[in-house]
């Protein structure tokens, strides 16, 4: 059986400037991004499908992303993946303080007795002392520095909000919240009727913001559950698209009202049972 040796052995021989892979020569940090978020979002969907004979190549595919910064990274004389992996062995180490209590090596204290609650309140402490060890100047350094840019935009606005709400800045309640998603949608309205594309787009955004936190709020993650809402719409679509070839129609030929008949149809049957699924 192969091993991560054999793999970083491998990234290496695919960058080698003699004989080496002429595609994997040309690549660099930005061009690997999108495939790295390509393969996160697999796993997520091998996951959700409960497709676990598959699981493993998908995080194959996955740890590959990491072995290739690591070894770009290398090549330039900037760290190696052995680098990575004492990094996160490290940093781990240091967040769970109550399950390496005799760690003192990272001065955290002894939490082996804390409830789960004291337990991520220190967790938080803990990055939060880390985001301050890496700000090169006190004045510059804000709670939201490390929130990743090229996380989805929902994850990325819940992650904000309850950053944000660790000092204080959020809502008391789900229903404040609901208020101000109606006042959001209100403002798309306003910006509607005023036909005013760019402030329909604006406040189109503010809406799914807003929206995003009242998800947060009710302790629902809004990624999942838009995840969850595309499975259903393209479940009940392809319902739709089948009955029409039994009836040998297509979608474009039939009317807005034939078509909502037809999704009424699959809405009923999925909730009646997995005929659609």
């Amino acid at each position: 059986m192969y091993t991560v040796d054999d793999l970083l052995h491998l990234m290496a021989r695919l960058r080698d400037p003699q004989h080496g892979c002429p595609w994997d020569l040309k690549q660099s940090y930005a061009t690997i991004v999108p495939y790295t978020l390509e393969e996160a979002y697999e796993v997520a969907d091998t996951i959700e499908r409960g497709d676990f004979e598959h699981l493993a190549g998908e995080l194959g595919d996955l740890l590959f992303q990491v072995v290739y910064y690591s070894q770009l990274a290398r090549e330039e004389g900037r760290f190696a993946f052995d680098t990575v992996v004492d990094g996160i062995t490290r940093k781990l180490i240091r967040r769970h303080p109550h399950v390496f209590p005799d760690a003192d090596l990272y001065g955290a204290p002894d939490l082996a007795r804390l409830e789960e609650a004291a337990v991520k309140q220190r967790w938080e402490e803990l990055k939060a002392e880390e985001r301050a060890a890496k700000a090169a100047e006190p004045e510059q350094l804000s709670l939201l520095d490390d929130v990743p840019t090229a996380l989805p935009a929902l994850s990325r606005a819940a992650k904000l909000q309850k950053r944000a709400a660790q000092v204080g800045f959020d809502w008391p309640e789900p229903l404040a919240v609901l208020d101000k998603v109606r006042e959001e949608l209100d403002e798309v309205l306003e910006a509607m009727s005023e036909n005013d594309a760019e402030a329909v787009s604006e406040e189109i955004g503010d809406l799914l913001f807003a929206v995003t936190n009242l998800a947060r709020h009710l302790k629902v993650d809004p990624e999942t559950a838009l995840r969850s809402a595309n499975g259903k719409f393209e479940r009940r679509f392809r319902y739709m698209e089948q009955l029409l070839r039994e009836r040998d129609q297509r979608p474009e030929d039939c009317s807005l009202e034939e078509l909502d008949s037809l999704w009424n149809l699959a809405k009923r049957e999925e909730q009646a049972g997995p005929a659609c699924g």
